[in-house]
């Protein structure tokens, strides 16, 4: 199982919201840059970013110059998502160094472009992530509602090339009551694909937990808030999946 810690970024900073309420934000010390150096210290092999002025329509050059002061301080893959709109906004954020972006409403209304980003970037480098609540896919910074189910979407996904979902139960996101584990596997299980869990970690009995997920297809998981309010650290849950 792997431990990828989460940089949300609103205005440059670190933050967290609950539920992705953008009115409900949580604000953490530390310099996002210093932030990733520590993670990567700690043994984190990946970085999850996020844009969250993005995902909320709100563009911010703050938070794409941290993004890209974070990809030259370290050196393990990042993986960045938020308001990547079209395929030139997946084209610029690559050509920041972005190993992975994470594409949610894009995948939702334009399926045509996720098919043309396939082609053109390479499955490796594009993720879908799947935001849903009570089991209904929600899109643009989790604001708008689809008639479409999570499951229904997964499976449409593995029919153009992607190879990973990332799976975040909204009404968990940031709530610090566990993940979703049964809802994670089974899109796993449905979509035949690889997932990463996101959203409601709070323990590292929730990683003991999830490590028992891999034979559904679940290999990884964000850690957010957890890890900010000091509930356990990047090298503790390294050392508990590994277990």
């Amino acid at each position: 199982m792997l431990i990828i810690p989460a940089i949300d970024l609103r205005d440059g900073r670190c933050v967290r919201l609950k539920q992705g309420r953008k009115d409900d934000v949580t604000h953490y010390d530390g310099d996002p840059v210093e932030v990733a150096k520590d993670f990567q210290k700690q043994g984190a092999e990946w970085l999850h970013v996020v844009d969250l002025d993005g995902a909320f329509a709100e563009r911010n050059s703050t938070n794409r110059q941290t993004l890209k002061a974070i990809v030259d301080a370290v050196n393990i893959p990042i993986e960045f998502g938020g308001g990547l709109r079209s395929f030139s906004d997946v084209e610029q954020v690559l050509q920041l160094g972005v190993a992975r972006v994470v594409i949610g409403t894009l995948a939702v209304e334009s399926p045509q472009i996720l098919q043309k980003l396939v082609a053109s970037f390479g499955s490796d480098r594009i993720a879908v992530g799947i935001d849903a609540k009570g089991g209904q896919v929600v899109i643009r910074g989790w604001e708008k509602s689809e008639a479409l189910n999570a499951i229904e979407l997964a499976r449409d996904i593995a029919t153009v090339g992607i190879k990973r979902i990332i799976y975040t139960d909204v009404a968990r996101d940031g709530m610090l009551i566990g993940p979703n584990i049964e809802e994670t596997c089974r899109i796993a299980r449905e979509s035949g694909l690889k997932v990463t869990a996101s959203g409601g970690v709070s323990s590292i009995d929730d990683i003991k937990r999830l490590t028992q997920t891999a034979e559904c297809g679940v290999d990884s998981v964000i850690v957010g808030r957890a890890i900010y309010e000091r509930r356990f650290t990047v090298a503790e849950a390294i050392l508990a999946a590994s277990d």
